[in-house]
């Protein structure tokens, strides 16, 4: 209730505040907060010589910062909640900076109480980041209370790895465990009857079944055994140990207290902070303001970065990157989904900039509508027709992810990648008996047998529900179609590993389903490579994502202190995930109520 009305209050205070700036102030206020907003670089944050270079652990690492409103901005000033999250590009470029910074001289990576929710395919950039930056022989310490996997991921790159004598580590393996909600829909009523093709095709199995199908788990134990094998394959050699001994580290129980984790090679220290702290001071000296070791968060570091790039004369050779990050919406969607017609606008509008001469998509999204993929696909393959398309897959492009990914001219994944689920579902609800058990009745006149097959007043006759089959099998036989013509691959090959079944990145470049196997960096690399721009060019970023208010408020709100996200309890983080799950739904607005997306709760923990 607490942190209910911290948000409600802080939720109204920022619209107010957003009004009030923008209605009140007038012209000449505005030109004063942008002359303010100028003034403030020089009192911005400095590094100092010999500083350290800070990762919080905790940090969401995300593709992109969605566009949001005046009173959103204001809001994230006031409730102090804005520091949890950062783009992928932001921290590569930063890491890349702060590798040939002189006055950058090691990177702390700093552990938190609460565990980071990127995903893994993100992590994997960040970490080969790091890796490059320990290879020009800077070093790289981590220091955490207690090691989880994810967070492992990344300090395993460290050359120190430390851990606090009450901590512990842990490597016990992945899991995904799904949520069924067929108990809950018939307790209260609510019918579902489903169209689709492919018998991997999952998304809609919480709606049927109160278990996994055979197939489900098949295909999840594959992608699961795929992804824990490149974790181990990954950390393994930082640390010097074999696959099998990190194998047997979970088999055995997997949470390994400090002293063991020590004897098993997987840390080098069990310390507590403050002896972390006086071994960075070893490196950087004392600053004389806080008494601890010299150091500049990454977030603060990057704003520097920023300011001299925002310096830089505009370059006529451009590579756009564009985001498609979210659930795939019919219409514009909302900021943190992939509408069809805006993602189409921003390819169009990319496609007759003579300034850009390659783009590289960058897809992070399970599908969704068929419609809006068609849409965005067909955008891609004609600008591919003028300039190279490179399409880079973050932690999930699956489904209407893969179908806009397609028709590109070269397709790059990370082996941790989850993408594939060639496949297509109608979902429909019915109120029927909910409506009955509540003293509920319809009615209908119409002139045709089938005028009111879109009601939500009774379940689909067999003769309704055929008529929508054959279209979910048209599309998806475009579907395996187009993905045959696209990869080059014959029809039979694809309906084989079709199926509506999920792979990761590393089998899908055994399939063909993607050409090579590397991250963000990689992708843009072969775009200046095919449009032939050797070192001439710069890379611009859509859509463009902050407004000039959002602009004037981070200059006036200064450097701030980041605060760590507050931990959830075991109740309240297993609703909110109930909400993610239900939230998807409300997404689904095809104008056909066909889908092309991955299951719905494939929650990887």
């Amino acid at each position: 209730m607490k942190d209910f009305l911290k948000y409600t209050c802080a939720s109204l205070l920022g619209t107010f505040l957003g009004l009030l700036l923008l209605g009140s102030i007038g012209l000449g206020g505005l030109v004063l907060l942008i002359a303010v907003a100028a003034s403030s670089k020089e009192s911005g944050p400095q590094v100092k010589d010999k500083s350290v270079l800070v990762l919080d652990l905790s940090l969401n690492i995300t593709d992109s910062k969605p566009i949001r409103s005046t009173s959103a901005a204001i809001q994230d000033v006031l409730s102090d909640d804005s520091g949890d999250t950062v783009t992928l590009r932001t921290v590569l470029d930063t890491i890349e900076s702060a590798k040939k910074d002189p006055k950058i001289v090691g990177i702390y990576l700093e552990g938190s109480s609460d565990s980071s929710s990127s995903g893994f395919a993100n992590l994997k950039e960040v970490r080969s980041a790091l890796q490059r930056f320990r290879d020009a022989k800077k070093p790289i310490f981590a220091y955490q209370m207690d090691w989880n996997e994810r967070d492992y991921y990344l300090g395993s790159v460290a050359n120190t790895i430390a851990v606090n004598p009450y901590g512990s580590l842990e490597i016990n393996g992945f899991s995904s465990q799904a949520m069924f909600f067929t108990g809950a829909l018939e307790k209260y009523g609510l019918g579902v009857q489903v169209t689709r093709v492919g018998k991997y095709k999952s998304a809609v199995e919480p709606f049927l079944l109160t278990k996994m199908s055979p197939e489900n788990r098949q295909q999840t134990q594959k992608l699961l055994g795929d992804m824990w094998g490149e974790y181990l394959t990954t950390v393994g050699p930082n640390r010097k140990v074999t696959v099998g001994q990190l194998q047997a580290v979970a088999d055995k129980g997997g949470i390994l207290m400090a002293d063991e984790a020590l004897k098993s090679k997987l840390v080098d220290k069990v310390v507590y902070f403050d002896e972390i702290a006086t071994e960075l001071k070893k490196l950087t000296g004392s600053d004389r303001e806080n008494k601890s070791f010299k150091q500049i968060s990454l977030k603060n570091y990057a704003r520097i970065a920023e300011d001299k790039k925002s310096t830089r004369a505009n370059n006529k050779n451009q590579i756009a990157l564009l985001y498609a990050e979210g659930e795939i919406v019919d219409g514009q969607g909302g900021p943190t989904e992939v509408g069809g017609d805006r993602i189409a606008q921003e390819m169009r509008k990319i496609r007759e900039d003579d300034d850009v001469k390659a783009v590289v998509l960058r897809v992070n999204s399970p599908g969704g509508s068929a419609t809006a993929a068609e849409v965005i696909g067909r955008e891609v393959m004609l600008t591919g027709k003028k300039k190279p398309v490179i399409v880079s897959m973050g932690n999930l492009a699956a489904s209407g992810g893969y179908w806009i990914s397609m028709g590109s001219n070269r397709i790059f994944a990370e082996p941790n990648t989850i993408t594939g689920s060639i496949g297509v579902f109608g979902m429909l609800f019915n109120a029927e008996k909910l409506a009955a058990n509540n003293g509920l009745t319809w009615d209908v006149v119409k002139t045709a047998r089938f005028a009111d097959t879109n009601t939500v007043s009774r379940p689909k006759n067999p003769q309704e529900l055929a008529n929508i089959q054959r279209i979910v099998d048209r599309i998806y036989d475009r579907f395996i179609t187009k993905v045959a013509d696209s990869r080059k691959l014959p029809k039979n090959k694809v309906q084989e590993i079709a199926q509506g079944r999920v792979w990761s990145g590393t089998a899908a470049k055994q399939l063909g389903l993607v050409d090579q196997i590397g991250g963000l960096e990689d992708a843009v690399a072969e775009a200046a490579k095919q449009a032939k721009l050797g070192d001439d060019w710069q890379l611009e970023e859509y859509p463009k994502r902050r407004s000039l208010e959002e602009q004037i408020l981070a200059r006036l709100s200064g450097v701030r202190v980041l605060k760590p996200a507050t931990k959830l309890d075991p109740l309240t983080a297993e609703v909110k995930k109930m909400q993610e799950e239900l939230a998807a739904i409300k997404s689904m607005n095809d104008p056909q109520g066909i889908y092309v997306r991955l299951p719905f709760n494939l929650r990887i923990d």
